[in-house]
């Protein structure tokens, strides 16, 4: 009896030590990343070490302000100019799913990848995810008028996307309900009004694109691989954006021949000021890649210069094109009655006169700030057209249009 008693005592000693060291190991094992709501059948199911679980990696050659860097099972992406005068960059770690945490990334958001799920606070993001065959992965935008991504379009009918609200009137509650993985948006500096720090303190996973701070088309394009290390689309991502780099390339190298490059004055006078862009920005390398005379091409900032109406009038008067005006003309009559000023320009007599508003939805969603971003060697197609038709005979304007008389 007594020894039946003592084995009974040896068992139960047993199994508490076995539960005790399981737990203890437990305790100490790394944590493997496997959220609930990411695809399984993206998950590592047996994690090595030793394995590279990002064979197909991106290599930024024209976005100054966008880095990644690659490890075996995790890839940091580096957001290094979110808007502009910024003092801060941001940081996304991007960790392989069934793969562990890697330590040492406090201030960084981290992120399991692919996601599954997206909802995006900029329309400039979504032809990414249809260049990417990953608009199924899309529930919410800021604004559904807005949008002109046909994939996109066909969703919102569909009643499979929600409208969230913009960067400074975001509806957080509609957000968390929708439960994305990734909240993509942009920044400007402004706490009243960016959404970022709000989003990231209701535990939202949020990723700032802050491609409107490149200064050339190109780099403004590639950002498109930004969008794509969220869902392990690198191979796709860089075979699309070497297509249109390559596209843009031989376009502008034949408009680089021309011998005669006409002048070019871009804006309008708006409320007292005219926003002319600086000689370094993406709209002045646009203009001289299609074979142009930017006539601020001479300033070397890459923002927007602050003019007088009589200082453009002074630089401008004889130019041969005007470009990029109010999207509410749709005429040249309309122009002059909002200022008849407008009438000395050479541009406006010769009715040289084209605007980016060549695809605009019913409800005023305008194609050039969406797909425009996405496609510049079609932009470019477009100027070349306007200011050196004969290089591009069948090519037909499509992000831009002339302004009636």
């Amino acid at each position: 009896m007594n020894l039946l008693k003592l084995l009974h005592s040896k068992i139960i000693f047993l199994c508490q030590f076995l539960l005790i060291a399981t737990l203890v190991i437990a305790c100490h094992s790394t944590v493997i990343n496997t959220p609930t709501n990411t695809n399984n059948n993206a998950c590592i199911q047996n994690y090595n070490s030793n394995k590279d679980y990002f064979p197909n990696k991106v290599k930024i050659t024209h976005a100054r302000g966008l880095a990644v860097e690659y490890h075996k099972h995790y890839k940091v992406v580096t957001v290094k100019n979110p808007w502009q005068n910024a003092k801060t960059q941001f940081q996304y770690v991007l960790v392989q799913c069934g793969t562990p945490s890697p330590e040492g990334f406090k201030q960084a958001q981290v992120i399991t990848v692919p996601i599954n799920s997206i909802a995006s606070l900029s329309t400039t993001h979504l032809p990414h995810l249809a260049k990417l065959g990953v608009v199924d992965k899309l529930i919410g935008v800021s604004n559904i008028n807005q949008v002109n991504t046909p994939e996109v379009v066909e969703r919102i009918k569909a009643g499979n996307i929600t409208q969230v609200g913009n960067n400074s009137n975001v509806d957080i509650e509609k957000l968390l309900s929708l439960n994305p993985d990734l909240v993509t948006t942009f920044g400007t500096g402004n706490s009243q009004t960016d959404s970022y720090s709000k989003l990231t303190e209701a535990g939202l996973k949020v990723g700032i694109n802050a491609e409107y701070m490149e200064d050339t088309p190109l780099g403004r394009s590639e950002w498109l691989k930004f969008t794509a290390l969220f869902f392990n689309q690198e191979a796709k991502a860089e075979k699309i954006f070497n297509e249109i780099a390559q596209k843009y390339t031989q376009i502008a190298k034949k408009a680089q021949s021309v011998k005669n490059r006409p002048s070019v004055f871009v804006g309008f006078n708006f409320k007292g000021t005219w926003f002319m862009p600086g000689g370094n920005s993406y709209v002045a390398k646009y203009l001289a890649d299609a074979g142009g005379n930017y006539l601020w091409s001479d300033d070397k900032s890459n923002g927007s210069l602050p003019l007088s109406f009589e200082v453009v009038l002074e630089r401008a008067a004889n130019a041969d094109y005007w470009l990029n005006f109010s999207q509410a003309w749709r005429s040249v009559k309309d122009l002059i009655s909002e200022d008849n000023r407008y009438a000395d320009f050479k541009a406006v007599k010769t009715g040289n006169l084209y605007n980016n508003n060549g695809r605009v939805n019913a409800n005023g969603g305008n194609d050039y700030w969406e797909g425009g971003i996405s496609n510049p060697d079609i932009v470019l197609a477009d100027l070349i057209k306007i200011l050196h038709p004969e290089i591009l005979p069948n090519h037909q304007l499509f992000y831009y249009r002339k302004l009636s008389k």
